[in-house]
């Protein structure tokens, strides 16, 4: 392993390459989804495409905010992503940032965040983001992480704040509709990321984190996950009531809720990792189809009347 970390040192030497390290403290691909949830809670909250100044805005906001929170999270997690060969090759773990560096970098980023919200947007989405990072910092990086199986459940609540902060970047207020959406992604994170806990299980256990595919059977993660999925399902086409969305956006929730659903019960009768990236995959597309139809509801037939 030392000759792995020396190699990485070596040959990642150079402006980009360093660069290229602090962009990967803040998990980019992560930050994609979340935003994917953002912009069409906006469109909603305006009853439109709002306007491009205030998206911009709220996104580059968004997107340091998560940086931030994800970079403390690395911070944190340091010494356990050295035992999982899935985190191994992380900027902290290879030596390509220092963990001082990291450190001032996660707090430059809130920092910038922060202000750049309540400057240029308002205070409630700046203390929504703010209060976001604290929470997946203390509640979930800090103390459930390495202490509860139900770590991802509650702290799935930092990842489904970007539905409320894209809300409330519009509006100054929140909704029962961006409440909804918020407990749609809340609700929706257990399944989605347990199936990639199924997946790398062993490397949760060498680092001696409870995630719930550690602690008890795939069979019976894979039943809660099931139970888990019907409640978003339920959740979608609560949202279609309130919010008064078209067929177009429940075509998607049911069709694609019934295909996650399908999904999961797939993985509890053949209980395997195959069948759990399966999962974790079409999770993924389907949260962000589901949250494109709303945009495109509400663009293409305009708002509720």
């Amino acid at each position: 392993m030392e000759h792995d970390i020396t190699t990485i040192r070596t040959s990642g030497g150079g402006a980009v390459a360093t660069l290229s390290a602090f962009v990967m403290l803040t998990k980019p691909r992560i930050i994609e989804l979340l935003l994917i949830t953002t912009v069409p809670s906006m469109i909603l909250a305006t009853g439109g495409m709002p306007d491009i100044s205030l998206v911009l805005l709220t996104v580059v906001g968004g997107t340091l905010a998560a940086g931030g929170a994800n970079t403390f999270n690395m911070y944190i997690d340091r010494d356990i992503d050295r035992l999982m060969q899935r985190t191994q090759g992380r900027p902290l773990v290879t030596g390509a940032v220092s963990p001082r560096a990291a450190l001032i970098f996660a707090f430059a980023l809130e920092a910038v965040a922060f202000f750049l919200f309540l400057l240029w947007v308002n205070w409630l989405s700046a203390v929504l983001a703010l209060g976001a990072c604290l929470f997946y910092v203390f509640v979930y990086s800090l103390w459930l992480k390495r202490t509860s199986k139900q770590n991802i459940v509650i702290g799935g609540a930092a990842g489904a704040a970007p539905a409320l902060i894209g809300w409330a970047a519009v509006t100054g207020s929140l909704s029962l509709s961006s409440l909804i959406l918020f407990a749609i992604i809340f609700f929706w994170t257990p399944p989605h990321f347990w199936a990639l806990a199924i997946k790398y299980a062993d490397d949760y256990e060498a680092a001696s984190v409870p995630m719930l595919p550690v602690v008890t059977s795939i069979r019976s993660t894979a039943l809660r996950m099931v139970i888990y999925t019907v409640v978003v399902i339920g959740l979608s086409l609560w949202f279609h009531s309130v919010a008064e969305t078209s067929f177009l956006y429940l075509s998607v929730a049911v069709v694609g809720g019934l295909v996650f659903l399908w999904r999961t019960i797939e993985l509890l009768r053949r209980p395997s990792s195959v069948q759990a990236m399966k999962v974790f995959t079409y999770s993924i597309v389907y949260l962000g189809a589901l949250f494109i139809a709303v945009a495109i509801d509400v663009l293409a037939y305009g708002p509720s009347t």
